[in-house]
Parts: C-alpha cells; sequence; structure tokens
C-alpha cells in the first residue's frame, strides 16, 4: 500500500523537490510524516536502480533533512514520552511522528550522496542523548536521540566513523544500563536494546567491541536489577556475539574478535538470570542465550572453552588463538570451565544441555506434577557432570545449583519443598567431588530455603510424633557432605555455617531441626574460639521462640555441637564455663539429666587439655589446667574480689557470676564422682569441701564480724541461693543424691549464722536506701530456703531458723505500728516499712506449713495486727529533699511505683493467712458478729470493696494474694452481696483476659481465677439461688472455651479443676450440683479445634521431642503441662468412667448429658446436610458418639425407651465413615442388651426408600452383626425370618452399595439360617444359594468383584467383634484410626493413663483391648454416605453388569449402555455424535465443568465424564451449559476409578490423549486425531497427576508464542475438541468426494 501510495504522488510530478516541499508544509501529523517517509523510500529505490533525478536529489533530501525533519525532532523533545505499559493517544501519535521522522532521516542520509550529513545528524543525537543524563527515563529529548541515532546508524562508516560509533555505543549502554543507579528505566533498556543496538551492531567492530567492552568491565555492577537489562542487550546482540556457522562473509563478531562463549562474565550474567532473576522474561532470555551457544558450538564444530577469571582481557580472544588451552574434557587445572565444547565429547554435550534446558524450561510451570517426572534427568546431569576416571568435575556445578535456585524460589512451597529434598538426597547414592560453589550454597541459599517452617511438615501416612522426613534427610545430608570435606576446608565450613544461623531471626522448628542435624556430626576438633562464639550467638537466637520445649531441645543439640565439634586445646575452661552460661539451666542443663551426665564426661575425658587461660597463669598455680583446680581458683576470685568493690550504698551484684560459679562448682564436683565411683566414697565430700571452704568460711563469719563487706555478704548469698537451685536433680528425688545431702550438711552448719546476720540487717534499720529492698529479697529467699532444708530432714523446735521467726516477725509488727503514728516520711523510714512488710509476709507464707507447727487457732498479736491494717494503704513517696538520692541511684533499681505495689501485694500475702487460718470466723451475713472481734474477718463485704480496688491498683503480676484472698470471700458473700461478687468475677476476668499473651505470669494466675470463680461452694451456692452469679459463671465459662481456641491448655485447667472437685467429694449432693453445670463437660466432651497448618506442626515437632523421653534433657527439666487439647477429652473421660450408675445423682447427671449430646448432633447435622471428611463438624459429631458409647453401660431400658428413636433417627441421616461405624456399634449393643427394641429397629426398613437413600447401609450393616444380637436370645427362627425378609428386598435395590451391603447381611443371616435348620425358610434356598454363588464366582479384574473381596475384608464385618472390642482403646484410638479419621483424632491410651488430675477407674483392665483389631491396618473400603449420587459410581454398563450376574432370575434382560440411548435420541433430533469421549472428572469447578459441558454438547461428543454428577446442579455450571446437559451422555467416574476406566477404554480401541505440557509432548497441529479418541483434562492447578500421565497414550500440547504457559483448562479443552471435530470433518469430506 505504501508503494502504491509513492508511485501515486511521484506520477503527479517527477520534480522530487515540488513532492517533498508539499509534504514539509502544514501540521507535522503522523501521517504526513509516515507519508513523506514512503516516498523519500521509494525515490531511494530509484536512486538505487539508477532511475533517480541527477543532483536535484541528494540537494532536496538535505533540504528536507535540515528544514524539515530535524526541527521537527527538535520540537518533540519536551513533549512527555508516556510510559511502554500503557502511553496515551498523545504518546502513541508522537512515538509515530518519532519513528516515521527517523526512517525519513536515514533515507534522507542515504540520498545525501555523502556521509557528512549522517555524521551530523549521529553527532547532534548523540549531544542530546548525553545531555539527557544516563537513564533519564525516556524523555522527549532522549527518545527522539534514541530514534535519530537508531536511523542514521548503519549510514555511518565502520573505520571513518569508528570513534563516533564507539561514542554512540557507551553513552547507548549508560542509557540501557542506568548509570550509577540501582536499575535501568525499563523502557529505555527496551528502546535501546531494540532499536539502537541492533542498528549499531550492523555498524561493525569498532561500535560491537564498544559495547561488549562496556558489558564485561569488570566495574559493571551486577545486581538483580542490573542483570534483566543485561541479558536484553545480549539477547539483542546474541547473532553478532555468537559466531555465525556456515557464513560466507567474515561476520562482526569475528572482525571485532568477539566470541562471547569464551567470556567468565557472559556466562555468569546468563546464570545470574537463569537462577536469580524474578522475571520471567529475563529467564527465557537466560536460556534463549544458552541455547543458542550450544546450538552454535554444535554447529561450528571446533572445540571452545571459556576463560576463568573476570574483565575483558579474558573475554576478548584472538583469531590466531581460537581457544585457550585447556584439557580435553574442558577442564582446566583449576577445575571446569563455565563453559567448553569438545567435538569428541559431541552427543554427550548435547544431550546434557538438552535435559538441563527442559529442567529449567519445565521449572517455569511450578507445578509439581509437571516437574516431578522431570527431576529424575536432573540426577542424569550429575552423572554427566562427574568423571568416572578421575572422578572430577567435567561441567561446572554452578550449573546444577541454578537448577535448586530455581526450584527453591519457587512460589509454590511444594516445588521448593521438593527441591530442597532433592539436594539433601544427592551424596546418598553418590559421591560428588568438592566444589567451593557447593559449600558456598549450601551456606547461601540452602539455608535460606531451610527457614521455611512449613518445609518440616509430615508426609501423609506419616504418625503424630514422627520425624520430619526433611529434618532427617537433612542430618545425613550433613553428617555425610562434612565426612567428605576435606581437612583443610572442614573447619572454616561449619564456623561460615553456624555463622549463618547467627545472621537471622529463625522459627523454633528449623532452628531445632539444624540444631540436630549439627550435633549428630562426627566429632572432630573443627572449631575454635570463634566458633564457640558462634554457637553462643546461635543460643541467643532460639531465645526468641515462644515454644519452651523446642527452644531447650534447640539448646540440647547445640551444647552437644560444641561437645563433639569444639577443639579444647583452642578455648579455655573459663570461655567453656561462659558458654554454659547462655544454656539455659532450667529448660535444657538440668543437673542428673543425661545432657548433664554427657557434659561431665566430656569434661572428665579434655579437661587436662583444655588451654590455660590468661586469668589463671597469673596466679601461679601449678595445676591451673584441671578442672578442680580452675573451680577452686574460681570460688576464691569470687569470694575474695568482692572484698574490696563498692561501699555500703552499692547496688546488689548482677547474678551472673554466681550462677557460672555454682554451675562449675556442681559440674567439677559431679565429674570427680565419675571417676572416684570405683574407689572411696569420702573423696567427694573432701572435694566440695575443698571447693566451698571460702564460701562457707565467710558464711560462718555472718553473724560475728558486723565490719564484712556488703556485697561480700550478697555474693556470698547469691551463690549459696544458686548451689541449692542448681544441685536439684531434675527427674528423680534428692534423697539418694550424695552431693546434695553433702552440700546440705555443709550449708545447714551455718544456718545459725546466716539467721543471726539476716535477722539484723532485716530488724535494726540497717536496710535505708531502695538498693536495699532487693538485698530483703535476697534475705527472705535464703531465709526460706533454709527453712526448707531443715524441713527436709525434720523441723525440730529450738533450731536456728525457730528462733529467727518469732523474733523477726514481732519486730516486723513492731517497726509497721511504728510507722503508723505519724512519723516523718523519710527514704530510710519508708525503705523500712517495706521491708519489715515483705518479712512479716514471708513469716504468714512459711507460717501455712503444717510441718513447722507455727499455725494456732488462737488468734494472737500477729493475726490483730493483720486484721486491723488499712487495706491498699499506699507507701508514700520520701520528701522532695531526698528525691534527689533516690533517683541518683543506680539505674537497675526500682521505681517507686513497683515499691509500692510490692508493699500492697506483701499486705494482700497477709490477709490471704489471715483469712485462711479464720475463716470460720467470718460471718455469714453483716449483721452477724463473731468472737474475737477481727476487724477484717467481720467486715468481709468491705475487705472484698478493697480487693476490687486492689485490682485496680496492683500490677498483673501482683494480684495472685489478691485472687486467694477472693476465693475465700465471695463464697461467704455470694447469697447476700451477689452484684459484689459478680463485679469480682468481671474485675478478675478483666485481668485475666488481658494477660493471655504473657506466659510467665498468666498460668499461676489464671490456676487463682479458675480456683475462686468455679470454687465448688461458689458453684453450689449460685445454682441454689439461680441468680445473676450463676449464669455470670456460665458466661465465664464460655470465655474461657472460646480463648482455648487461640490459647491451648486453657480449658484444660477449668474442667481437670472441676472434675477433681466433684470426684473428691463424690457425693449426691456435689453430682446434683454438677448437673447445673454439664454443660462444661458437655463442651469438654466435644472440645477440641482444627489447627493451622502451622500450628499442627509445632504441635507434631513437639510430640517428637516428648517421644524422645530422656534421651532429650529438655523432656527432663521442662514440665509437661498436659495441655493438648486431647486431655480436656480424657478428662472429661475419666471423670464420667468413675461415676456409678447406681447411684441417683450420678445416673441423672449421665442421662442429662446423654440428652444433651444427642440434642448437639441434631443439630450439627441441621447446620450443614453435607460436611467434608475430618471437617470441625465431622470431628465434633464423631466426639459426641465417643461419649455414647463410654455412657451406654450405665443407661437402663427407661432411659433408653427415650432417646432410641433419636438414635435411629441419627442412622437415616448422611454421616462420615467413622460417625457410622460408632452410631451402628451402639445400635448393636442396644439390641443386644434390651432385645425389646428389635421392633423398632425392623420399622426402620419400611421408612421409604426415597428418604432412605443409601443410610440404610447402615442398619444393613447391624444386621450382619445379628449373631451378636440374638446372643441371648433362646428362639431366634422369628427374628432371622424377619431378617432375610428385610435383607433380600434391598439385594434387589438400583443402587450398587447398598446391594453390596444386603448381600454381606444375607451371607451372614442365611448361615446361622443354616446352622439352626430352618425349615419354613427352605422355599428360598435355591434364590439365596444362587444370589451368593453369583456374587461370589463374578468373572472378571472390574470394580464389582474388587468392591466385594474389599467389603468382605473390612475390619467391621471380620474382625470387629461389638462385645469383646468395646474398650476406651478400640473407641478412641483403634476405630477413629481404622475408619480414616485425621491422627488428631486419636489418643492413644497410653495418654489416658498419664493423666493423673483424675485417678483411674476400679475397671482399668476396661480401657485396654483385648483382641487383635488394634493390630489392623486400615483398609481401602470406606463406608460412607453420599446421598443419592454415590448410587452408580463407575461406567454404567460395567454395574448393569454386576447387576445382571447378582440377580440371576433377570437375565433375559438386554444389556443397557447409557451411550445408545443418547445417541438414538440423537439420531431423532437430527445430530451427528462424534466418537470422542472427553474426561473432566480432574476440574474441580463448575463454570469450567459447565462451558465443557456446552462445548461437547456443540460439537457433538460421545460423552463428557465428570467426578460427581451432583455439580449439574449448581448454578454457575447451569449458567454455562445452558441446558447443554439435557443433550449430552454424562458419566460419573470418581478420580479414584479413572486409572480401571482408561484401562477400560484402551481395551475398547480408544486412544488416550492428555493435554499436557511433558518432555514427548506432541505439537497440536502435527497430531492426527484416530476416530476413537478419549481427552484426558488436567486439575486446574495441578494438571495431570503423574501417575495418570503413565496411562495416557500420547500428550498434546497447544503451541504458545507468549509468556504465560497455560491456558484455562475450559479453552485448552475447547481447542483440542474443535481440532478433533475439524480433522474428523475434514476426512467425512474426503470418504465423500
Amino acid at each position: 500500500m505504501e508503494w502504491v501510495l509513492a508511485d501515486a504522488l511521484l506520477s503527479q510530478s517527477r520534480d522530487p523537490r515540488v513532492l517533498l516541499g508539499a509534504l514539509c508544509r502544514g501540521e507535522a501529523s503522523a501521517e504526513r510524516v509516515e507519508t513523506l517517509c514512503f516516498l523519500l523510500q521509494r525515490l531511494e529505490d530509484e536512486e538505487a536502480r539508477g532511475g533517480g533525478g541527477a543532483g536535484a536529489l541528494p540537494e532536496a533530501a538535505r533540504e528536507v533533512a535540515a528544514g524539515y525533519l530535524v526541527p521537527l525532532l527538535r520540537g518533540l523533545r519536551g513533549c512527555p514520552a508516556g510510559g511502554a505499559d500503557d502511553p496515551g493517544p498523545a504518546a502513541r501519535q508522537r512515538r509515530r511522528v518519532l519513528r516515521a521522522a527517523g526512517a525519513a532521516l536515514r533515507s534522507c542520509a542515504r540520498l545525501a550522496g555523502g556521509p557528512q550529513l549522517a555524521a551530523a545528524l549521529a553527532e547532534e543525537a548523540l549531544c542530546d542523548l548525553l545531555n539527557a543524563g544516563p537513564a533519564p527515563g525516556l524523555e522527549g529529548a532522549a527518545e527522539a536521540a534514541v530514534e535519530v541515532l537508531a536511523a542514521v546508524g548503519s549510514c555511518l562508516r565502520p573505520r571513518e566513523d569508528a570513534p563516533l560509533l564507539e561514542r554512540v555505543a557507551r553513552a547507548a549502554l549508560a542509557l540501557a544500563l542506568g548509570g550509577d543507579k540501582a536499575g535501568p528505566s525499563p523502557d529505555a533498556a527496551a528502546l535501546v536494546a531494540g532499536r539502537l543496538l541492533p542498528a549499531l551492531g550492523r555498524c561493525g567492530g569498532a561500535a560491537l567491541r564498544a559495547v561488549w567492552g562496556g558489558l564485561v568491565a569488570p566495574g559493571v555492577s551486577e545486581g538483580p536489577g542490573r542483570v534483566g537489562s543485561q541479558l536484553l542487550i545480549l539477547s539483542a546482540l546474541a547473532e553478532k556475539l555468537l559466531p555465525e556457522p556456515g557464513a560466507d562473509s567474515v561476520p562482526a563478531s569475528r572482525e571485532a574478535g568477539l566470541d562471547a562463549r569464551r567470556c567468565w562474565r557472559f556466562w555468569s550474567t546468563v546464570q545470574a538470570g537463569l537462577a536469580w532473576s524474578e522475571d520471567a522474561l529475563t529467564r527465557k532470555r537466560a536460556r534463549y542465550l544458552l541455547q543458542r551457544a550450544v546450538e552454535v558450538s554444535a554447529e561450528l564444530g571446533t572445540d571452545c572453552a571459556c576463560a576463568p577469571g573476570e574483565g575483558t582481557g579474558t573475554c576478548l580472544c584472538s583469531l590466531a588463538h581460537p581457544y585457550l588451552t585447556f584439557c580435553e574434557a574442558g577442564l582446566s587445572v583449576s577445575g571446569p570451565s563455565l563453559f567448553w565444547w569438545s567435538e569428541k565429547k559431541k552427543d554427550e554435550l548435547l544431550k546434557f544441555w538438552e535435559n538441563y534446558i527442559l529442567i529449567m524450561e519445565t521449572l517455569e510451570g511450578n507445578q509439581i506434577h509437571v516437574i516431578k517426572p522431570v527431576l529424575p534427568k536432573l540426577n542424569s546431569l550429575f552423572e554427566y557432570a562427574v568423571s568416572e576416571e578421575n572422578g572430577c568435575w567435567l561441567f561446572h556445578p554452578s550449573w546444577h545449583l541454578c537448577i535448586y535456585k530455581r526450584m527453591f524460589e519457587s512460589e509454590n512451597k511444594i516445588l521448593t519443598k521438593e527441591g530442597v529434598t532433592h539436594f539433601l538426597e544427592l551424596y546418598e547414592t553418590r559421591i560428588l567431588p568438592f566444589s567451593p560453589e557447593i559449600s558456598e550454597f549450601i551456606i547461601g541459599p540452602l539455608m535460606d530455603a531451610l527457614s521455611e517452617s512449613s518445609l518440616y511438615s509430615r508426609s501423609p501416612g506419616q504418625l503424630i510424633g514422627s520425624v520430619s522426613p526433611l529434618g532427617l534427610k537433612l542430618q545425613k545430608f550433613l553428617v555425610t557432605y562434612i565426612s567428605f570435606l576435606p581437612e583443610e576446608i572442614k573447619s572454616s565450613f561449619l564456623l561460615k555455617f553456624i555463622q549463618k544461623m547467627t545472621s537471622r531471626h529463625w522459627c523454633a522448628v528449623p532452628i531445632l531441626f539444624l540444631s540436630k542435624a549439627l550435633a549428630n556430626v562426627p566429632r572432630c576438633k573443627a572449631l575454635g574460639m570463634e566458633g564457640l562464639l558462634a554457637l553462643r550467638d546461635v543460643l541467643q537466637c532460639t531465645m526468641i521462640t515462644h515454644q519452651i520445649l523446642l527452644r531447650g531441645a534447640a539448646q540440647c543439640y547445640l551444647l552437644q555441637t560444641a561437645m563433639n565439634l569444639v577443639d579444647v586445646e583452642k578455648v579455655s575452661l573459663s570461655d567453656i564455663s561462659t558458654f554454659l552460661m547462655s544454656v539455659r539451666q532450667e529448660e535444657s542443663l538440668g543437673r542428673g539429666t543425661s545432657l548433664w551426665m554427657e557434659l561431665c564426661d566430656w569434661l572428665r575425658i579434655n579437661e587436662s587439655y583444655f588451654k590455660q587461660s590468661s586469668s589463671c597463669s597469673s596466679t601461679g598455680l601449678h595445676e591451673t589446667s584441671s578442672l578442680n583446680a580452675y573451680v577452686r581458683n574460681l570460688v576464691q576470685e569470687y569470694i575474695r574480689s568482692s572484698a574490696w568493690e563498692g561501699g555500703e550504698n552499692s547496688c546488689m551484684p548482677d547474678w551472673f557470676e554466681a550462677k557460672l560459679v555454682a554451675l562449675m562448682v556442681l559440674l567439677a564436683i559431679d565429674v570427680e564422682r565419675m571417676k572416684s565411683q570405683y574407689s572411696e566414697k569420702r573423696r567427694t565430700q573432701n572435694v566440695l569441701r575443698i571447693f566451698l571452704d571460702p564460701l562457707l568460711d565467710a558464711l560462718v563469719k555472718f553473724g560475728t564480724n558486723a565490719y564484712m563487706p556488703l556485697l561480700k555478704t550478697d555474693r556470698c548469698l547469691q551463690l549459696l541461693l544458686k548451689l541449692l537451685h542448681t544441685c536439684l536433680l531434675k527427674g528423680s528425688g534428692t534423697q539418694d543424691d550424695e552431693v546434695f545431702t553433702l552440700l546440705q550438711n555443709f550449708i545447714m552448719s551455718t544456718t545459725e549464722s546466716i539467721s543471726e546476720f539476716i535477722l539484723r540487717r532485716l530488724t535494726m534499720n540497717e536496710l535505708s536506701t531502695v538498693s536495699d529492698l532487693d538485698r530483703c529479697h535476697l534475705y527472705l529467699m535464703v531465709l526460706t530456703e533454709l527453712i526448707n532444708l531443715h524441713l527436709n530432714v525434720g523441723w525440730k523446735r529450738g533450731n536456728p531458723i525457730w528462733k529467727v521467726i518469732s523474733p523477726l516477725k514481732n519486730a516486723s509488727i513492731r517497726h509497721l505500728q511504728e510507722m503508723d503514728r505519724g512519723q516523718e516520711p523519710t527514704l530510710g523510714r519508708q525503705i523500712q516499712r517495706a521491708v519489715s512488710m515483705a518479712a512479716l509476709a514471708m513469716v504468714c507464707e512459711v507460717s501455712q506449713k503444717p510441718e513447722l507447727q507455727l499455725d494456732s487457732l488462737d488468734v494472737g498479736p500477729p493475726e490483730t495486727f493483720i486484721s486491723s491494717l488499712q487495706l491498699n494503704q499506699t507507701l508514700q513517696k520520701p520528701h522532695t529533699e531526698e528525691e534527689s538520692s533516690f533517683f541518683e541511684e543506680s539505674s537497675s533499681s526500682q521505681g517507686w511505683g513497683k515499691i509500692a505495689a510490692q508493699y500492697i501485694h506483701d499486705q494482700w500475702v497477709c490477709l490471704s493467712f489471715l483469712l485462711r487460718k479464720c475463716h470460720t470466723l467470718i460471718p455469714a451475713s453483716e449483721g452477724e458478729i463473731l468472737e474475737p472481734t477481727l476487724p477484717a474477718v467481720p467486715m468481709a463485704v468491705r475487705t472484698l470493696q478493697s480487693a476490687l480496688e486492689a485490682l485496680t491498683v496492683l500490677p498483673s503480676e501482683q494480684v495472685l494474694p489478691v485472687f486467694h484472698c477472693m476465693k475465700i470471700l465471695v463464697p461467704k458473700l455470694l447469697t447476700t452481696s451477689e452484684s459484689l461478687c459478680i463485679e469480682s468475677f468481671d474485675m478478675a476476668w478483666k485481668i485475666i483476659a488481658s494477660l493471655s499473651n504473657t506466659q510467665l505470669i498468666f498460668w499461676s494466675n489464671f490456676k487463682a481465677f479458675v480456683q475462686f470463680v468455679f470454687d465448688p461452694k461458689v458453684l453450689t451456692i449460685a445454682a441454689k439461688i439461680k441468680g445473676q452469679a450463676y449464669f455470670k459463671i456460665k458466661e465465664v465459662m464460655y470465655r474461657i472455651i472460646e480463648m482455648s481456641a487461640i490459647k491451648t491448655g486453657v480449658f484444660n485447667i477449668l474442667i481437670s479443676y472441676c472434675c477433681r472437685s466433684w470426684v473428691v467429694s463424690a457425693s449426691n449432693v456435689s453430682l446434683s450440683i454438677a448437673k447445673n453445670y454439664s454443660e462444661l463437660v458437655l463442651e469438654a466432651c466435644i472440645f477440641g479445634t482444627v489447627f493451622r497448618r502451622d500450628q499442627r506442626l509445632i504441635q507434631d515437632v513437639q510430640t517428637f521431642i516428648e517421644n524422645l523421653g530422656h534421651e532429650c534433657a529438655a523432656n527432663v527439666v521442662i514440665e509437661n503441662t498436659k495441655r493438648e487439647d486431647h486431655y480436656v477429652r480424657i478428662c472429661a473421660v475419666k471423670f464420667l468412667c468413675l461415676l456409678d450408675g447406681s447411684n441417683m445423682s450420678h445416673k441423672l447427671f449421665m442421662e442429662d448429658l446423654a440428652i444433651k449430646l444427642l440434642d448437639k448432633d441434631e443439630l450439627v447435622s441441621k447446620s450443614r446436610t453435607r460436611y467434608y471428611v475430618n471437617s470441625q463438624q465431622h470431628r465434633v459429631k464423631n466426639r459426641i458418639w465417643q461419649i455414647l458409647l463410654v455412657l451406654f453401660p450405665k443407661f437402663d431400658q427407661n432411659f433408653l425407651n427415650k432417646i432410641i428413636d433419636k438414635i435411629f433417627q441419627a442412622g437415616f441421616i448422611n454421616n462420615q465413615a467413622s460417625i457410622k461405624y460408632f452410631i451402628e456399634w451402639i445400635i448393636i449393643l442396644i439390641l443386644h442388651k434390651f432385645p425389646q427394641f428389635l421392633p423398632k429397629f425392623w420399622n426402620c426398613f419400611s421408612y421409604g426408600e426415597e428418604n432412605l437413600k443409601t443410610s440404610i447401609c447402615t442398619f444393613l450393616s447391624v444386621l450382619s452383626h445379628l449373631d451378636v444380637i440374638t446372643e441371648t436370645i433362646l428362639e431366634k427362627k422369628l427374628i432371622l425370618k424377619q431378617a432375610l425378609t428385610i435383607v433380600l428386598q434391598w439385594c434387589f435395590n438400583h443402587n450398587f452399595s447398598i446391594r453390596l451391603y444386603a448381600l454381606v447381611a444375607l451371607k451372614k443371616i442365611w448361615s446361622m439360617c443354616k446352622g439352626l435348620h430352618i425349615e419354613e425358610l427352605a422355599a428360598l434356598t435355591s434364590v439365596i444359594e444362587s444370589s451368593l454363588s453369583q456374587v461370589e464366582n463374578m468373572h472378571g479384574a472390574g470394580s464389582a468383584k474388587k468392591n466385594w473381596q474389599r467389603i468382605q475384608e473390612h475390619f467391621f464385618f471380620t474382625a470387629f467383634h461389638p462385645l469383646k472390642d468395646y474398650c476406651l482403646e478400640t473407641i478412641f484410638y483403634t476405630l477413629p484410626r481404622l475408619s480414616g479419621l485425621t491422627e488428631d483424632e486419636w489418643i492413644a491410651i497410653g495418654k489416658f493413663t498419664r493423666f493423673t488430675d483424675i485417678p483411674l477407674g476400679a475397671g482399668f483392665q476396661w480401657y485396654l483391648s483385648t483382641t487383635h483389631l488394634c493390630e489392623l491396618k486400615p483398609g481401602d473400603w470406606s463406608q460412607q454416605d453420599a446421598g443419592s449420587n454415590s448410587g452408580e459410581a463407575d461406567n454404567q454398563s460395567e454395574w448393569t453388569d454386576v447387576q445382571k450376574k447378582i440377580i440371576p432370575w433377570k437375565n433375559h434382560v438386554p444389556d443397557f449402555d447409557l451411550e445408545l440411548v443418547f445417541q438414538d435420541r440423537a439420531a431423532k433430533l437430527g445430530k451427528s455424535i462424534s466418537r470422542l469421549i472427553v474426561v473432566a472428572s480432574l476440574i474441580d469447578k463448575p463454570t469450567n465443568l459447565g462451558g465443557l459441558c456446552r462445548t461437547c454438547e456443540v460439537f457433538g461428543a460421545a460423552a463428557l465424564v465428570m467426578g460427581s454428577l451432583q455439580c449439574v446442579r449448581d448454578k454457575q455450571f447451569q449458567h454455562l451449559s445452558v441446558s447443554a446437559e439435557q443433550w449430552l451422555p454424562l458419566v460419573e467416574v470418581k478420580p479414584p476409578q479413572l486409572i480401571d476406566y482408561l484401562q477400560q477404554k484402551k481395551a475398547e480401541g480408544y486412544t488416550i490423549v492428555g493435554v499436557e505440557q511433558t518432555a514427548k509432548s506432541l505439537d497440536l497441529t502435527r497430531y492426527c486425531f484416530p476416530e476413537k479418541s478419549l481427552l484426558l483434562l488436567g486439575n486446574e492447578r495441578e494438571g495431570i497427576p503423574a501417575n495418570l500421565i503413565q496411562q495416557l497414550d500420547v500428550c498434546v500440547e497447544i503451541p504458545q508464542q507468549g509468556i504465560i504457559r497455560s491456558l484455562n483448562v475450559h479453552v485448552s479443552g475447547a481447542l483440542l475438541i474443535w481440532e478433533y471435530t475439524r480433522q474428523q470433518l475434514l476426512k467425512q469430506g474426503v470418504s465423500t468426494a
């Protein structure tokens, strides 16, 4: 068209100047400029053929360029360029003008008759480009300049204009790469790479060398933002940078001396694009460059190799040396090059790169079912990559790592896990040579990928508590890889590995399994001081997680890692002791655990090899290298150093040193015990005495030496406490612990001195500063420990502690009374007041121990004083003049608000003691007064009001004593002051709710809250009066249950406390009261949340750690709080098992609970008529029927008569398999125990077939256990006759599942009839025997025969015995496991025994199964209602064959084929039917299925196969199908049945065609469909599963040109259906012709 327009113009006038002048006048529209361009190109063409004007044309061209085009381009500089993604209309118009003007300039330059015009235009455009900046984002001037340069570049002379070309190339490259910015403008890079650089590449060597030199220069950044633009440029110049095979002329690359294949920087850029780029287009360019380089190498047929190193010097290769000197396999002396080619190994190289590129292309799909079959090719890559002769790398391992990097970065976590797993399995079957790249990859991308917690989930089929498969593979991999490392590399690798663990915040699960893997590395001297510090940093990382057990287990493994890998000759005992302080003793390193003993053994073996520390060398001791000498010196230095530190007003020393010294003392003494376990035991006592001599000497002098430095006394008492705390054995008692006994005796010898010192310090006004309050706390802790020590050996009146308690109590009361006399509140007096109150609180707490024999019912001065206390009295702040000294104290000191709060807390501790002692004196009403008068006791209302005030004042961590007081007060006041008690419930709950995220203090406060709100007395009174308090308690109960959904363990405490209180009292009154709160037990019976995946993973890993038992020290040290959800139900079940059915109170409670359970079941069933397996609805219903089974033995006939209808009604509801088994079981037990209900059971079979559907299978299953039901009935004939009559009816049902169940029952009943020789049934013998014989001798291997065999072998009809298997183990573990319930619902019987809050009942043997049912594995037959759609699940013709064989008297019925019916119906309508079957069973979405149905009907497919015919009723399906389902045969084949269906169709002559992209798939345009074709479509997300791909005869893929790799499944199906139809129509046309 353009040429026609140009010729038309030229025909009007042969003078070009006239034409050109006319076009250059007027508005510069895109059309005008494009017309000018066409005319110039036509003139250029005529000039080339020699037909142009003589000198007029060059002159006219110069005039057009200078007078029109250049000004036009200058005018466009200031216009905005617009974005490349979505330019506006003005921007698009401007771009057209630019393109046309540039092309016109090129023609003008060629017509001008010389190079001057092109050079001048290029110079001007280059100036514009440079002035615009390195990466301006394509402003007007830059875009115009690029267009001009791209247009005139080809007109420049390669030699004469070489400097100009080089300058243009460098400017273009700077624009494309973005200069010094983080990344280039996408518009700039695209325009430069797409237009300018290819034009420059055609200009010859100078421009190409300039571009190439700029790309590979050492200073060029290789960041992620630059790789995309670099690959864009490289792909645009690929044909110029790679040799051209078979070209006659010398290519530009050879002219420039370039071969990108030999450049290290080129290949590193390609690898960066393959592995690191997030952009799919960038990765595609990288694959193109790789593939093009391989193709060029194969076509050239010459050897080459990439030079090692960086820089242009290694990339620009001389023509005289086509390749550098490499060995034949492409290896240099230092290892393989990034790329090499050898003609001798051409076949192997082509195979390697073909597989490599195939894998990289497949990974773009992100679909695991497509990628997994390709992964074996990755194994073959490693086989190619390693030389069999010398075991060296043939291919650079970085290529393999690119594949793994892509898998690790995938958005599909399943693919990421597959990639990580595959990498970890590398060394299981092969030995790979060492490569630093692999080590760096492990420490980099692999560890980054391993930080994802979801990778460590269990595999399908693994039991809860099993080790994570990935965690196990990680352990094996690390052990194997490190064992293969050279010794000189091993240390640095392990150090970097551990340092990498410190570089990020890890979640609990990954850090646990990484630590476990490290702990299993074989012992070696790999780590020095730097490694030990890195391990300490990792220990700090583990402290971040809230999962205490996982945190403790990780610490155990990290300590084992240190013992295995640290070179003891490079670290000192001082370094080790500092490291051990990072391990929490309360979470892992508990004394007496396996970890403690392992550490002791390690110290014993290595104690003489540790490096001598600088601190020890100064002491002059010749044996400081031994552990004993180090510890002795450590204790001496600890005691001695405190003698000259600080002054009298100094702050308390930090506890760190005391913890360290105590830990090392006990480690050293246990090491000594190991040495002397077969020698004299007295040595242990002597060594401990030597260690503690400095401490004991100082403690003995406490009482007599008044001038001992304060810091020394503090440090001594701190060490004393830490010794006692650390010495306690974890997991066992201290009675047989020799060390604890010795320590106890040593300390008790100093009791008198210590107690006198503490008494003096607390009572003689010696504590007067804020920091002294910390000392007061220390003194009281020491005093409490001393009391406990004396209690351990037996409390005796007159011992030193006895002599201290009374004076301390009296002095504290005296001080407090003196302070109340209006003295000036100075700092010293207020501190002493706080000290006295704290001391009095401590005395009150210890006085409650009955062993002390201090508690007396007599009311003395202490009780009188406490009772007269002004509650919540605030400790006034000191006067202003003392504030400055107060605030000058150490920053670690407490603020005054905290001091005042502690003072109020101590008041309530004292009051709690008083109320417990005098609770009988609290009056039931305000008017009643008892003697003796204690103000706080009779005024209980005022005291409770004060408690509410205290809750508003005290911080949350100090409300515990207030809760204790409320527990005593509320029962007394609930009747008379109900509103006040309700207010106390509300206030307390607000505090508990606010603490829900505070682990340390939440649980103790919550237990106290439960104990006072749900106190048996409170519950009793509230239930009797049925006032607002009763409903408030229930409201709180439901709030707690609601909280338990997000905070595991909350409900456990509530149900455990209530059940224990009801069991302990076990009176009729208590259970009758409990009946008012039966909702609590009901909720406990059905309790259990469905955890999110991350929560379930944490639960699984915690169970795994718990299953390790004593092998993991964290299990011993950390108390098992039994906060799992299972323990809620276990508590409720054990409580119910203890109830007595003969006790009327118990009986009524259980009956009320049973009715509520049945109502709950009915409510759940109505809330959702259809629910999924293992959904919350399924689990709740399952738990309901489990509890009903537990309660069943305690039901009598009268009660069953009330609920039997509800039980039968539950059988009619569509239920999951596990629920059906429980319902059937309980019906069998009812009929066995009470045969009187048999008539009601028979009535169930006459409910109406249209209403029964497949739920009749429930009652048929019951009949299969008729022998158990009639076990106690003497006359069985009538029952058997009735059962036989009913079963025979259902044997003829059209539904295959019902027929199967009926036949199983028929077989069982008929065997009973034959055993009893019932003559009345002889007439039915031939029919029954014939039917049973037909089904038993069924021919073929179809699904019908398989299903008959499966149902007969099913546990419910073979191994299960309703009476013998009746036990808790079957109900809660075996049956859920066999019926396919998720492992979360399996409660092992061991958990019942481990839960000791509720005692075991007398019939504990009833808990355990005595049959072999528990040994069975789940079968593949699942009994489940599916409504009307479960009738004919498989192919219809196959099911009718089964029906014909089962019902012998209907053999004359002809074969029935659904397809024939539809074909006949279609023929009558004049519709053509093809032989194409479309299988869409894998498709989930109704919209896709509806669209496919319409497409199949339009093109006349033979049938559409779907996974469920129920979706036909879906509104979305019907909206898209527009009634096509009424005219198209629809067949139901569920996904598990697809293999059988495909095999059957193959036997019928069908070709199975899959729509999938695979390594061997055929292009749709090249495939010829057979007439009998079956088209299998994949799932929307996962495509066709790998097991079904093996069933395909051929895979067909749709050719694609774009970036996105997949089409919608409906669109894909429609394309293939049309292609099949088109081909068949062509064949029909040919045959007709």
